[in-house]
């Protein structure tokens, strides 16, 4: 198969654009628009209503993300193995998001939400895999462009703009799904993948390991072997543990500020556009800076797994401040963090892929840790909030990072 590149004048605005039209409105829709209501449809059980819904939300993303990531390696078109799913799964988000505003019942509102999931995914398995089409020198600046600046943008840029409709939550919805889909289409518009009708459909995908090659034989397994798969899957669970660490705060941030902070609307909306402002600043100046010096100084596994530790950190000043001071302290180390982290991260897990004719696959199923793991924090951080209190979160989220950047530190094949 020939591998074909985009260059990079086209594709880094796509993968600025592209994240960030799905992942911005993702954001602003779990974190603000969703938990406020449930609020209002039943607040004496919101808590519980937010865990159940993050449960659901994992469940169909994590089947919804595989079958996109396995649909989109062997689709082909005109416009390439990828644009076709993730336009069209941009067009189904924002009409779930749509649903969801009109929704007047929890069970309504549940239904939307977890088409809003199925098709998110079918954004973010096949849009991740446009790193590869990035020419070999400049694989480190795609991911910068991804990561850094993309996912910086949809992070913390768009909960900045989201924070104005907490008190007009029910448009936000149609508004920041609208921006998903005409955002999308224009970083599809922008990269234009190439035609890939040429290309021939592999009857076995194969599994790049010297072992299996030396045998003849190759594997028919979906995932590989740990003797084969380690350093993917500690990349794996390194992401899962940082997403936890991450989303344990920041799924739960209106709350923390209303319950555990007793600030009204106004210091609420103030607190969260000051927290992501400084978030998103941090992030761009990573998007700008990790990529290069990456590159120069060879440096990759110590930076992302390193990176992580510094969210729980960054938790922890909020459990022993409790104050303005301490959402400042959080906002600067989970901003450094998370800018190295989504500067750097896919470009490591592209280093440890098991398997390089199933590129969309295995990206899509390491990106679940941006939509799987938003939904596995709120339900460990819900039980801990009834069994300790809000105090716990902060404890859960430095537990879980660490653990994430220990396993990334544990990579063998990436030596630094």
């Amino acid at each position: 198969m020939i591998l074909k590149t985009i260059p990079l004048k086209r594709l880094v605005p796509g993968l600025i654009i592209g994240p960030a039209s799905w992942l911005g409105p993702y954001i602003a829709a779990s974190s603000l628009f969703l938990p406020a209501l449930i609020q209002q449809l039943d607040a004496d059980n919101k808590i519980q209503l937010v865990a159940l819904f993050s449960t659901v939300g994992m469940i169909v993303a994590a089947v919804s993300n595989m079958l996109a990531g396995y649909l989109s390696d062997r689709t082909y078109s005109r416009f390439g193995k990828r644009t076709p799913w993730l336009v069209g799964g941009s067009f189904a988000f924002m009409v779930a998001m749509i649903l969801a505003s009109m929704s007047h019942s929890i069970p309504t509102l549940l239904v939307s939400w977890a088409l809003g999931q199925v098709a998110l995914n079918f954004i973010v398995a096949p849009m991740v895999a446009w790193l590869d089409l990035a020419p070999e020198t400049g694989k480190a600046t795609a991911s910068s462009a991804y990561g850094g600046l993309g996912m910086a943008l949809g992070n913390n840029g768009f909960t900045i703009f989201a924070a104005m409709f907490l008190g007009n939550f029910r448009l936000g919805f149609i508004i920041f799904g609208s921006l998903t889909f005409i955002g999308t289409l224009l970083a599809a518009f922008i990269v234009k993948e190439p035609s890939n009708v040429d290309e021939k459909t592999a009857t076995q995908p194969k599994v790049g390991n010297q072992k299996e090659a030396s045998t003849g034989k190759k594997s028919q397994a979906i995932f590989p072997s740990w003797s084969i798969g380690r350093d993917y899957y500690l990349a794996l669970v390194g992401k899962l543990f940082q997403g936890v660490g991450n989303f344990a705060v920041t799924g739960y941030l209106l709350f923390i500020m209303t319950d555990f902070l007793n600030k009204d609307t106004s210091s609420t909306q103030q607190s969260i556009q000051l927290i992501n402002m400084i978030m998103l600043v941090f992030g761009i100046a990573m998007g700008f800076i990790a990529g290069p010096l990456a590159d120069k100084y060879k440096l990759l596994k110590l930076p992302v797994g390193l990176s992580t530790i510094l969210i729980g950190i960054g938790a922890l000043s909020i459990f022993f401040l409790r104050n303005d001071a301490s959402l400042l302290i959080y906002a600067f180390m989970s901003g450094l963090g998370m800018g190295i982290w989504n500067s750097l991260d896919n470009l490591l897990n592209l280093e440890v892929i098991p398997d390089k004719e199933r590129v969309g696959f295995f990206l899509g199923i390491y990106n679940l840790g941006n939509t799987v793991t938003q939904a596995l924090a709120p339900i460990l951080a819900a039980f801990m909030i009834s069994a300790v209190g809000f105090s716990s979160i902060f404890i859960v989220s430095f537990v879980c990072a660490t653990i994430g950047g220990l396993s990334i530190l544990s990579i063998k094949s990436v030596a630094k």
